[in-house]
């Protein structure tokens, strides 16, 4: 990997990630795309490496749980509670992690 592109990329990724409501998510949900992971992870770190299709990185992850397709139960936790999330997208995966139960907080 060139560590310039990384940079670069690692840039593009940090400057498309947002704040989000769940019900700005659910459609994504729907689809099957929508990632959690964990709060103790960076969240461009993993979106980069599932960027860059860094295999090893994001087994492990996975393996571990930090990183996971978000279930059902989960949507629902996230639906009732109204949750909010910073979003990324690594196509064709949309990587949230939680950050409050509120847009405003």
């Amino acid at each position: 990997m060139n560590p310039e592109s990384d940079e670069l990329l690692r840039a593009k990724l940090n400057a498309e990630t947002g704040k989000l409501a769940w019900a700005e998510l659910e459609r994504h949900f729907a689809r099957g795309v929508v990632v959690r992971v964990d709060g103790d992870l960076d969240l461009v770190e993993v979106a980069l490496a599932m960027a860059r299709d860094d295999g090893a990185r994001v087994a492990t992850w996975l393996d571990s749980g930090r990183v996971a397709r978000a279930s059902s139960d989960e949507a629902r936790d996230w639906h009732g509670r109204q949750a909010v999330f910073w979003a990324v997208v690594a196509a064709p995966w949309v990587l949230i992690q939680e950050v409050s139960d509120r847009l405003d907080g």
